[in-house]
């Protein structure tokens, strides 16, 4: 497929924006880690909750959300919709504990909440593990996924397009490594509101063309079910989603599973965004607007764009239709815009790599080269440092492209490697009983049952709650026989980050009265989201009245929140 010359000005004027942007804060990005890292930890919330949105939104992300509405409908998003509750959970029960941490990476916070032999161990494990192997399995399949879109729209080969990609991701590594994180987080903002300009322009574009003409035409012309917001209603003969998948993916998966991005509690990326805000205030409504973001703004384009393709692409098999997203954009757009879209996919991909290279490198030079190789340099020696960390997540990253057959497939392994996790990561803000070895266990019984399942016909929901429960009671028994954490090392971490729950220590008295405020607030955060998100598709698949009812609840939820905050001072700074 040829670009004409206006689509490739939009394309390049695009990257020598990034570019330039990156130059503007290389000064100071390269003073310290902190800079590096966090961007000097002084960022409003408003860039930190879109840099988050905006670093979620991959390359891979309309194109996934176009496979399942073809397999089940809108109700399919549910599968990713799902994980609304533990977002929300770091929003109001996290999201001040992270700021007050003064830490530089999550892996960082395990020495400051454990002691002993155990917290380092853990906290060089995770270095290794999340910093570098589950760092470039993300960096691989965003990769793959871009492949995919560059393979379709231009027609080239494969091994051409993963060269093509690579050379993409050195170009984001220069502008990343140029302006550390505050570079990265001013162009996410530009990226993603390119990336969703993009969204909204090729859903209008498909729906204006004379096979649909209008939504109204769409829906009367997609199969039985396609457009039903919730799972378990009929689609044809089969079921959108079983009982079963339903109980994991909406009853279980947001509190038991670390995913990258969904960590409950917070972690990785979305940790490191509140802990480079003004403060703890700033770190909430960062988060807040994330939840909203995510949830409210981004997937309706790509939903249109989905219920579209199923019309205009009718004769395309279930496995390739997520590239009926790239086929539209190939098909029904004009010059020009036709630049912009691609320009939007180059802007999801970079934004996501960007951030993934910054976080790994985080990991890898803060928890791993300074704490256990060379503890005693300059800081601008940790800066350099961090450079051939990014240069090698790089090199790894893409050798790794070349071997990921299957999205899906590494989907799958996170998500299975990650069941039960999630309740300790969750339970070690609030309950003094978990330790180190709790931790390590709660990460090892996954992976190795990840492992033993490998030889199993057992469907994904048998072998998630399995993991659950296996790795619950695992935790559980190690923590009556594991040496307890330090009393002086818990005294430090309560009196610095001032945690709720469960503390029997000297001079240390929690304020619990807060904690049924903060539960109320969550509930009916998880509502009135919901309700937005809802109301949108009301507004476009059902009815005005609805929609508006809808909005209603969601304007009810939030100013009852604002109304207990203003009493309680929840989420502001006394």
């Amino acid at each position: 497929m040829e670009l004409a010359n206006l689509d490739w000005i939009i394309i390049i004027s695009f990257f020598i924006i990034s570019f330039g942007i990156s130059l503007r804060y290389q000064k100071s990005s390269g003073k310290d880690m902190k800079s590096f890292f966090l961007g000097g930890g002084n960022l409003p919330w408003y860039l930190a909750g879109i840099s988050m949105v905006a670093t979620t939104f991959a390359a891979d992300t309309p194109l996934a959300v176009t496979e399942i509405v073809k397999k089940d409908g809108i109700s399919g998003n549910w599968l990713w919709w799902n994980f609304l509750a533990g977002g929300l959970l770091t929003t109001f029960f996290f999201a001040k504990l992270w700021k007050r941490s003064g830490v530089l990476t999550e892996a960082e916070l395990i020495e400051l909440r454990y002691s002993g032999k155990a917290a380092k161990i853990l906290r060089g494990v995770k270095a290794v593990y999340l910093g570098f192997f589950m760092n470039i399995m993300i960096i691989g399949w965003v990769n793959v996924a871009l492949v995919s879109i560059l393979v379709t729209f231009f027609g080239i080969n494969n091994f051409e397009a993963c060269v093509y990609t690579i050379a993409a991701m050195l170009f984001v590594s220069i502008y990343s490594s140029i302006g550390g994180l505050k570079g990265i987080i001013v162009t996410d903002s530009i990226q993603f509101v390119l990336a969703m300009i993009g969204s909204i322009v090729l859903a209008y574009f498909v729906i204006d063309n004379d096979s649909i003409n209008n939504l109204a035409h769409l829906k009367a012309q997609l199969p039985e079910g396609s457009i039903s917001f919730f799972p378990g209603q009929s689609k044809g003969e089969e079921l959108q989603l079983s009982p079963l998948s339903i109980i994991v993916y909406m009853g279980m998966m947001w509190w038991a599973c670390w995913y990258p991005g969904a960590e409950p509690g917070g972690g990785g990326y979305i940790a490191q965004r509140m802990m480079s805000t003004k403060n703890e205030q700033h770190a909430f409504w960062a988060t807040l607007f994330f939840q909203i973001g995510h949830y409210v703004i981004r997937p309706w384009p790509w939903i249109i764009t989905a219920l579209a393709c199923i019309i205009l692409y009718p004769n395309l098999a279930e496995t390739d239709f997520k590239l009926a997203y790239v086929y539209a954009i190939r098909d029904y757009l004009p010059t020009g815009i036709k630049g912009l879209l691609l320009t939007s996919f180059f802007a999801a991909y970079m934004s996501t790599i960007s951030t993934q290279l910054n976080w790994g490198a985080s990991y890898l030079v803060n928890d791993l080269y300074k704490r256990f190789i060379m503890p005693s340099q300059m800081s601008k020696h940790y800066v350099k440092i961090s450079y051939l960390a990014t240069f090698i997540l790089i090199i790894s990253g893409g050798v790794l492209t070349f071997y990921i057959d299957s999205i899906a497939g590494v989907w799958k392994f996170l998500m299975s490697c990650g069941a039960g996790l999630g309740l300790v990561l969750i339970l070690r803000w609030y309950w003094q009983k978990i330790n180190a070895t709790a931790e390590i266990t709660a990460m090892i019984v996954p992976a190795a049952m990840t492992g033993i399942f490998w030889f199993t016909d057992y469907s994904f929901e048998v072998e998630f709650i399995l993991t659950v429960i296996t790795t619950t009671i695992a935790w559980l028994i190690v923590i009556e026989f594991s040496q307890p954490t330090a009393s002086n090392q818990l005294q430090k971490f309560v009196h610095k980050v001032q945690p709720m729950g469960k503390w029997s220590l000297d001079n240390y008295k929690p304020d619990n009265s807060r904690l049924k405020y903060l539960l109320i607030t969550w509930i009916i955060s998880i509502i009135g989201v919901y309700a937005m998100l809802l109301a949108i598709g009301a507004f476009l698949f059902d009815s005005n009245v609805n929609g508006l009812l809808l909005m209603l609840l969601a304007v009810v939820c939030f100013i009852s929140i604002h109304q207990i905050n203003k009493h309680k001072q929840l989420f502001t700074i006394k």
